[in-house]
């Protein structure tokens, strides 16, 4: 499994177009080969952090390569964002803990 969290802080005036944007985005990657789950999470502050779980390397690579997905990163380096911070995560440790359910 890789992880890839993705820190964001997107301009005010542009949130509207940002979010429909997220939304093309997200359906090309949920029908793509490899893709398990992704959320989002904003903070007062204005900072927007997504969690983004995919099967392997390979998978992650087919969607950081979709033409779609470059163009809009592309677009979204112009356009949308204040600042932002990639992580990926290859072979994230894991535990876990279900509360007896």
């Amino acid at each position: 499994m890789v992880i890839v969290i993705f820190r964001s802080r997107v301009k005010e005036d542009k949130l509207v177009e940002y979010y429909a944007g997220v939304e093309e985005m997200a359906a090309i990657a949920t029908s793509m080969p490899g893709y398990i789950s992704h959320k989002s999470y904003s903070a007062p502050d204005g900072e927007r952090i997504s969690v983004h779980e995919w099967e392997s390397k390979e998978c992650l690579e087919a969607w950081r390569t979709h033409p779609a997905h470059l163009r809009m990163q592309s677009h979204g380096r112009e356009n949308f964002y204040e600042d932002y911070t990639l992580y990926v995560c290859d072979e994230p440790r894991e535990s876990r803990f279900d509360g007896g359910r």
